[in-house]
């Protein structure tokens, strides 16, 4: 099934390049746990970015065999900078895709002399 990028779920996962449907990094489970946590779809692809960079580094490490290397600390190292960066967003307000509105009970004249409610 394709990738619904007007979701929460599918933004997250454009952000973290994971838009291959046949080889997902997170399932869809994984990423509404971080939205739930982080209360945003930057912040919880930037927590999204951070758990895979240590699953990277946990797993990869540095391989060598027949010439070809992987250094899995540079991938781990290079997926905390973006989550860095989308933090850096946020904290700029630069993209703040969080949205606030409190409603708060306020009447002028409660106090005063002569206030019938």
């Amino acid at each position: 099934m394709p990738i619904d990028y007007s979701t929460d779920v599918g933004q997250v996962r454009l952000l973290i390049a994971d838009t291959d449907p046949t080889a997902q990094l997170l399932n869809d489970p994984q990423i509404e746990a971080f939205l739930s946590l982080e209360g945003s779809v930057k912040r919880a692809a930037a927590q999204a970015l951070d758990v895979i960079a240590s699953s990277e580094a946990l797993v990869s490490k540095v391989i060598s065999m027949n010439g070809l290397s992987i250094d899995g600390t540079k991938v781990a190292a290079e997926l905390r900078a973006r989550a860095s960066e989308l933090r850096r967003q946020l904290d700029d307000g630069d993209g703040d895709d969080t949205v606030g509105l409190a409603i708060v009970d306020f009447d002028p004249w409660r106090g005063h002399l002569g206030y019938v409610p």
